[in-house]
């Protein structure tokens, strides 16, 4: 049986450190409410050793005190009495210096999503906006489990994303590195001996001893050039037309990745927002936020202006036909029986799900790509190497 770290609170704001032994971390949590405690984070002891070492981000410290103040809110703890807990336990200073704003500006008479709007580095807008509809209803402490799981799935997708391409990174890096020592150490110590015999090289090993003085030599332009253009590549796509441009070429390039991206991250979003009693028009415009293609965004309105006329979401998704079909034919359906917010959560789902198999067929594609070009381009060089060796030696080919 597991061993699992706990940190959870008294009823009066005592902060509480232990461990428990349980089949699972909803078994840890179920044992520790049951012995009369608020459970604030469970976790693996290893986990702990692990997430000490990582590095930490505005992300990462967002979901920690969402999942946080959800269960202290959920336990029936007033929201100042929550944020101070949370104040005292955050381990990121500029979480805790956060915190500590947005209890002072509580305090001062502004409300909960008041003070958060102050922080927008840290809060986006999406989630000022639930929070302000969970203040409307009554309902913080439910907005803020719903807004804790789409924090978390959000952030799965994101991460699945990255370690798929972990290794075709590495892949390149150790390939690149490879390259260039063969052409900037190797080639110039055959080069000298290949000058001193006087022979006529082979065209081949020509042509890459002269790549190689020309690396060697001119190195700097290199460098600086390449570096102009990916300044100039990173200045056009934030302008708003090269982006545009920029985000067209992806979608002709990836397309499925890329549509099941943002079906799933505009489903999600426009999903949880409803479920938390923000209206249409309003939700529909926060979505648009989450959705970073702007092919995909600028069709966005047009849904708006569809919903507002009266006519739906499905109907306007359908004529932009930016979305899958079957994300289409489940959207319909949830809109004719009066079940859109629980319908669009099942799509980003079911997306969420064949985007890592369609991630997963991607990165099986580009191994095998990434590793013939890096041994076709290796191989010419040491076949260059070879030739002019034989042809020294005057030995055939």
């Amino acid at each position: 049986m597991p061993l699992f770290s706990y940190r959870a609170t008294t009823m009066d704001g005592s902060i509480i450190e232990g461990a428990i032994e349980a089949n699972d971390e909803v078994s840890a949590a179920e044992r520790i409410k049951n012995s009369g405690l608020i459970p604030l984070k469970i976790f693996i002891q290893d986990k702990r050793l692990k997430g000490r070492f990582a590095l930490r981000s505005s992300k990462g410290d967002l979901v920690t005190f969402t999942t946080e103040l959800s269960a202290l809110l959920g336990a029936g703890l007033p929201l100042d009495r929550s944020l101070n807990i949370l104040s005292e336990i955050s381990e990121s200073g500029e979480m805790k210096e956060t915190i500590q704003s947005i209890l002072r500006s509580i305090r001062e008479g502004s409300s909960f999503s008041e003070a958060l709007q102050r922080h927008p580095k840290i809060f986006p807008r999406i989630y000022i906006n639930m929070v302000r509809a969970g203040e409307a209803g009554g309902v913080l402490d439910v907005v803020l489990e719903k807004l804790n799981e789409f924090l978390e799935s959000m952030k799965e997708l994101r991460e699945h994303i990255f370690s798929a391409m972990i290794y075709p990174t590495i892949l390149v890096l150790t390939g690149g590195a490879s390259i260039a020592v063969l052409l900037t150490f190797v080639l110039p110590r055959f080069s000298v001996i290949f000058s001193e015999l006087g022979r006529s090289l082979p065209l081949p090993t020509q042509i890459l001893l002269t790549v190689s003085d020309a690396i060697r030599s001119y190195w700097w332009v290199i460098f600086v050039s390449l570096m102009g253009i990916w300044v100039s590549f990173k200045s056009y796509i934030k302008s708003e037309a090269g982006r545009y441009r920029w985000d067209s070429f992806k979608m002709k390039m990836m397309g499925e990745i890329v549509k099941k991206i943002e079906t799933a991250r505009f489903c999600r979003t426009l999903g949880t927002l409803l479920q938390s009693g923000v209206p249409l028009l309003q939700a529909l415009n926060n979505a648009k936020d989450v959705v970073s293609n702007q092919v995909i965004a600028s069709k966005i309105d047009i849904i708006a202006k569809g919903a507002k006329e009266g006519r739906g979401i499905a109907v306007p998704l359908n004529e932009i036909r930016l979305f899958p079909p079957l994300a289409l034919s489940m959207i319909k359906v949830g809109e004719e029986t009066g079940q859109l917010d629980t319908m669009l959560l099942k799509v980003a789902q079911t997306y969420e799900r064949s985007l890592r198999v369609a991630i997963k067929r991607f990165v099986s594609f580009l191994e095998p790509a990434l590793i013939l070009g890096m041994g076709i381009i290796i191989g010419f060089i040491v076949i260059s190497i070879l030739m002019a060796i034989f042809s020294i030696v005057e030995l055939p080919f």
